[in-house]
C-alpha cells in the first residue's frame, strides 16, 4: 500500500521555513560585518530579523550554531560560483582571480569574512576550527591550481604548497587594504598583476 502523497500545505511550509532560516542567515551576516561576532546578540538578529528571540532559537539553538551556518552559507555560494563552469575540477588560477573580481561588487560579504575570520584566531572562539580547515582546504585548492598551470615553472625551492599559501597572503592582504581605501586599491588589477608575475617567473625566450 502506498503512502498518501503529504498535503502540500506541509510543501509550502517547509519552503516558508527555509526561506525564513536563510532571512535569517542574511540578517546575521550582515550584524556580524558590523559589529562581529562578540558583539552581536541574539536579540539583535531577532529584532533586525522581525522575530522574538524565542522564535529566533527555533531555527537557531546558540549564537554558535548560527555562526557556522552563516559561513557555510557563504562558502557555498562562493564554491558554487567558483566552479560554476568546471563542476569537480580544481580551480585555476583565473578562477582565482573572477573571485577576487566578484569580491569587489559584494563589500559587506567581504568585511563579514574580514572581521569573522580575525576575531577566529582566539582559542574560544565558536569559527575557529571552522577556519583552520577553510584555510588548509584553500592552500590545497591553490597548490592544485598552481601545479596545473605552473608545474615546473616556480623559483628554485618554492613548492606549490608554499606558493599557495603565498597566493592566499596576497589576497587576504588586498582585501584588508581595498576595504580601508576601496578608491586607491584596484584589488583585481592588484591581484591580475601578481599572477602575471607568477606566470612568467622563471619564463625563458
Amino acid at each position: 500500500m502506498t503512502q498518501p502523497d503529504r498535503p502540500r500545505v506541509d510543501q509550502r511550509r517547509v519552503g516558508r521555513s527555509r526561506n525564513r532560516r536563510d532571512d535569517i542567515l542574511r540578517v546575521a551576516f550582515d550584524l556580524f560585518a558590523e559589529r562581529g561576532y562578540r558583539g552581536t546578540s541574539l536579540a539583535a538578529v531577532a529584532d533586525r530579523a522581525g522575530l522574538t528571540q524565542q522564535g529566533l532559537l527555533h531555527y537557531f539553538p546558540n549564537k554558535g550554531t548560527l555562526l557556522v551556518e552563516v559561513l557555510e552559507l557563504s562558502d557555498e555560494l562562493n564554491i558554487g560560483r567558483l566552479f560554476a563552469d568546471s563542476p569537480g575540477r580544481p580551480a585555476s588560477l583565473d578562477q582565482l582571480a573572477e573571485l577576487v573580481a566578484y569580491n569587489v561588487t559584494r563589500p559587506g560579504v567581504v568585511r563579514s569574512l574580514t572581521v569573522l575570520t580575525a576575531e577566529s584566531l582566539t582559542d574560544d572562539h565558536p569559527a575557529r576550527a571552522y577556519f583552520v580547515e577553510r584555510y588548509g582546504e584553500f592552500r590545497r585548492g591553490a597548490a592544485a591550481a598552481l601545479r596545473a598551470e605552473l608545474d615546473g615553472r616556480l623559483p628554485d625551492g618554492l613548492t606549490a604548497e608554499h606558493a599557495s599559501a603565498l597566493l592566499i597572503a596576497v589576497m587576504d592582504g588586498l582585501q584588508q587594504q581595498w576595504l580601508l581605501q576601496p578608491d586607491e586599491i584596484d584589488m583585481p588589477g592588484l591581484f591580475a598583476m601578481f599572477l602575471d608575475l607568477l606566470r612568467k617567473t622563471r619564463e625563458r625566450d
